[in-house]
C-alpha cells in the first residue's frame, strides 16, 4: 500500500506538469514503468485508490440527492470535557482514543469489492445518497480485496490547507466559505461532482458496521482490517487508565497544527463484546464517548465595534478588543454575526469581555461580564451615510443599509454580477471594479455593456493600456450570450445560488417573465425552494426598481436555452438515469440535453422516481443496475430509449 501511494503521487505529480504546466519531470518510458508497477500492485492486491491515474471516475449531475433509510440508526455521542470523567469511564477496559473530526460523516457499502453505495449520516435515521461525489475523494478504494458486503462509517473533510487555498481565490468577502465544515458539507452534497472533485475532500474512517462472514474481538483489529483494504482510518492510540491523561495532552498539542478539522476526541472500549454488553441508551451509545476541548477563556476589554457592509446590504458587526493569546495565537476580533446577538450579551464599548475559540479556531465572545448595554446601533450606513434598518429573518434580527447607490453594495453587486458562475467576464477583479465605479464609469450593471464609450478614459489608467481594454471588451461581449440561470443568480437575489437558479430556470421553461411573476405560494411548492425563499425572490421581484434592471440587462443579453418541449408525453415529466457508453448520442451530455429540452429529467442515481435506466449493457453488474433491479425500475438499451420514448426505429 505504502509503494502504491508512493506510485499514485509520482504519475499524478508527472501528469499535472506535463498537461497543466506545460514541463517534463519524467520520461515517457519512466512514467510507463511505474504505471505498469501500479497495474501489478492493484491486481496483486485487489484495491485501486480513488486518485489513482488508472481510474478513469466520470463526471455525473443530478437535479436532487435522493434520500434513504440506514441499515442501523447513527446515535450521537454522550460529551464531557472533564479529563478525569473520561478516565473514570475508562476503568480497568483499554480503550482507543482517536480524534473526532469535524466534517460529515459519510456510511459507505462495498458489495463484491466494489463502492456500490455512500449515504450521507442526515438525522441519523435518513441520509442522502451521494455515491457519484464519493467516487471523487481524493482517498477512498474504488476496488478492495475484500469481496463480501461491507459497511463502515467514517468522515469527510476538507484539510485547512484546501480551504484556505478555496477561500483565497474567492474575492468577494461575503462568497468565502465560514470554516471547513461548511464547506465539506456542501461540497459533499453537490448535485455536480465534477464539483466535489475539485475540493479536495478526504474520508477517514472510523467504524467497520460490518464485514460480512468476517468476526472480530476487539476494534483496533477492525482498524488493522480496514487499513489492510487501503483505507484511511482516523489516528488512534490504545490507551488505558494509566496513560490516558499523557494521551489526551498529545492530541492537545497536536492539535495546534493539524491540518484536518477536529472538534475535539472519541474514546472507545477496545473489547467489542463488552462495549456491546454495555447496550444504549435512547440518545447514546454505551461503547464511546466524546471528549470536547476545554476551551481557554480570557478577560478582555471591548474598544470598538467595526460595522461591516455586504453586498445585499446586510451590516456585519464584528467586535475589536484588546489583544489576548489564545490557543497559541493573538487575537483581536471576533463577528458578533447579527444584532439579536449584540443585545442578548448586552454589549457596550469598555465593557470587560470574556473569548474563546470555538474549537479551538475562530473567536467568540463567551460572556459580557459588565453588561452595560449602551452599544448604539448605527442609523446610518457606516461606508454611504444611508439609513440603516433592523429587519428579521429566520427568527434573527440584522441590520441593513437601505441606501441602493451605497458604494460597498454597489461593488459587492458588481463583482457578483461579472463573477464566473454569474456572467462570467474576465479581466473585471474587485479592484477594478472599484475603480471603474469611483470614476463613474460604472453606475449600474447595464453600463458593463457600454465601457467602449469611456475606451480614452481606460487605456491611460494605471495597470491599463489598449490590450488590456480590448480584451475586457471582447469578454463583455463574449457573456453577452449566456442563460438564464447564470442572469439569475448574478441580480444577487438574497438565498438564491448557482443551484437554485438553474431550477428556477428549468421550473419556468427559461421564461424570465414567469419568474418574475410567480407568488409566493407558487415558488414555495418548488421542491428545494421553501417559504423563507420564496419570499425573497418575490420581494425582490416586486420592486420596480430591480424590474426595470432585469429589463435592460434583457436588452443586452443573448439566451441560448432551448424552448423545452413538452408534446412528447412519453418523456416529459419523467426521470431518466444515464450510465455507461453510447452509441447513438455523442456523450452523455448530448441524451441529457434531448431529454430535458421534451420535458423530462436527468437524475445521477437510480431512485423510486426513476422511470427508466438507460444503460447498453443492460445485463452488467454495476451499482446503478443492481439498485434498478432492486427497485424495479426498467434498464433499457440506447436503442430502446430511441424506440419507445423517442417514437424512431
Amino acid at each position: 500500500m505504502d509503494r502504491m501511494r508512493e506510485l499514485i503521487d509520482k504519475l499524478n505529480e508527472a501528469s499535472r506538469a506535463y498537461y497543466a504546466e506545460d514541463r517534463e519531470i519524467m520520461s515517457n518510458y519512466e512514467y510507463d514503468a511505474l504505471y505498469d508497477e501500479l497495474v501489478r500492485l492493484e491486481q496483486e492486491t485487489g484495491i485501486t485508490m480513488s486518485d489513482s491515474p488508472t481510474v478513469n471516475v466520470g463526471y455525473e449531475s443530478v437535479d436532487e440527492l435522493p434520500k434513504e433509510k440506514h441499515e442501523s440508526p447513527m446515535l450521537s455521542l454522550n460529551k464531557t470535557k472533564d479529563r478525569e470523567e473520561l478516565r473514570d469511564w475508562l476503568g480497568d477496559q483499554k480503550g482507543l482514543l482517536s480524534w473526532k473530526l469535524d466534517g460529515l460523516t459519510i456510511v459507505l457499502t462495498y458489495e463484491n469489492g466494489e463502492l456500490y453505495k455512500a449515504v450521507t449520516r442526515g438525522n441519523g435515521e435518513i441520509g442522502e445518497v451521494i455515491t457519484a461525489n464519493a467516487r471523487v475523494f481524493k482517498n477512498i478504494p474504488h476496488a478492495i480485496s475484500f469481496k463480501d458486503k461491507l459497511i463502515l462509517r467514517g468522515e469527510a473533510v476538507i484539510k485547512y490547507s484546501d480551504f484556505e487555498k478555496i477561500n483565497a481565490g474567492i474575492e468577494d468577502v461575503d462568497a468565502k466559505y465560514k470554516n471547513p465544515r461548511n464547506l465539506c458539507s456542501g461540497s459533499v452534497r453537490q448535485l455536480n461532482n465534477e464539483i466535489t472533485a475539485r475540493r479536495n475532500v478526504y474520508f477517514y474512517a472510523f467504524n467497520l458496521v460490518e464485514a460480512q462472514n468476517k468476526e472480530f474481538a476487539y476494534r483496533k483489529e477492525q482498524f488493522d482490517f480496514l487499513k489492510g483494504l487501503g483505507f484511511d482510518v482516523v489516528e488512534y492510540h490504545e490507551v488505558d487508565k494509566d496513560s490516558l491523561l499523557k494521551r489526551i495532552e498529545g492530541f492537545a498539542t497536536a492539535i495546534v497544527d493539524y491540518d484536518v478539522p477536529s472538534d475535539g476526541l472519541v474514546l472507545t472500549y477496545d473489547d467489542i463484546a463488552y462495549g456491546r454488553s454495555l447496550g444504549r441508551t435512547a440518545k447514546f451509545p454505551r461503547d464511546s464517548i466524546a471528549f470536547k476541548w476545554q476551551d481557554e477563556i480570557k478577560e478582555t476589554t471591548l474598544r470598538q465595534i467595526e460595522w461591516s457592509p455586504s453586498r445585499t446590504g446586510l451590516i456585519n458587526p464584528v467586535a475589536i478588543f484588546d489583544p489576548i493569546e489564545l490557543e497559541g495565537t493573538t487575537v483581536s476580533r471576533a463577528s458578533v454575526h447579527n444584532i439579536s446577538i449584540v443585545r442578548g450579551l448586552k454589549l457596550g464599548i469598555g465593557d470587560k469581555i470574556t473569548v474563546y475559540k470555538a474549537n479551538m479556531i475562530i473567536p467568540q465572545i463567551a460572556e459580557n461580564l459588565t453588561k452595560s448595554d449602551n452599544l448604539v446601533i448605527p442609523d446610518k450606513c457606516p461606508c454611504c451615510g444611508g439609513r440603516t434598518e433592523i429587519r428579521s429573518i429566520a427568527e434573527a434580527q440584522s441590520l441593513y443599509c437601505t441606501a441602493p447607490e451605497c458604494p460597498a453594495k454597489k461593488l459587492k453587486a458588481f463583482d457578483l454580477y461579472v463573477s464566473r458562475d454569474a456572467m462570467n467576464i474576465d479581466g473585471l477583479s474587485e479592484a477594478t471594479l472599484e475603480k471603474f465605479i469611483g470614476c463613474g464609469i460604472l453606475r449600474s450593471l447595464t453600463d458593463l455593456y457600454h465601457m467602449d464609450r469611456f475606451e480614452a478614459k481606460i487605456v491611460e489608467m494605471d495597470g491599463f493600456g489598449q490590450k488590456s481594454f480590448d480584451n475586457l471588451i471582447s469578454a463583455v461581449e463574449t457573456s453577452r450570450d449566456t442563460n438564464l440561470s447564470r442572469l439569475i443568480y448574478g441580480l444577487g437575489i438574497p438565498g438564491i445560488g448557482v443551484a437554485n437558479a438553474r431550477m428556477l430556470s428549468r421550473y419556468y421553461d427559461h421564461d424570465c417573465d414567469k419568474i418574475m411573476n410567480a407568488t409566493q405560494e407558487e415558488l414555495a411548492s418548488i421542491d428545494g425552494i421553501g417559504n423563507v425563499m420564496a419570499g425573497s425572490i418575490v420581494t425582490y421581484m416586486s420592486d420596480e426598481t430591480n424590474r426595470a434592471l432585469i429589463g435592460d440587462l434583457r436588452a443586452e443579453l443573448r439566451f441560448n436555452e432551448v424552448a423545452v418541449d413538452n408534446s412528447n408525453e412519453s418523456i416529459s415529466g419523467k426521470t431518466f438515469v444515464i450510465t455507461g457508453s453510447l452509441i447513438h448520442f455523442s456523450n452523455r451530455d448530448e441524451l441529457k440535453t434531448k431529454i430535458e429540452n421534451l420535458g423530462g429529467k436527468v437524475a445521477g442515481s437510480v431512485s423510486n422516481n426513476t422511470t427508466a435506466l438507460i444503460n447498453n449493457d443492460v445485463t452488467s453488474n454495476s451499482s446503478k443496475n443492481k439498485k434498478a433491479k432492486e427497485l424495479n425500475v426498467p434498464i433499457i438499451s440506447e436503442e430502446d430509449f430511441i424506440r419507445e420514448y423517442l417514437g424512431e426505429n
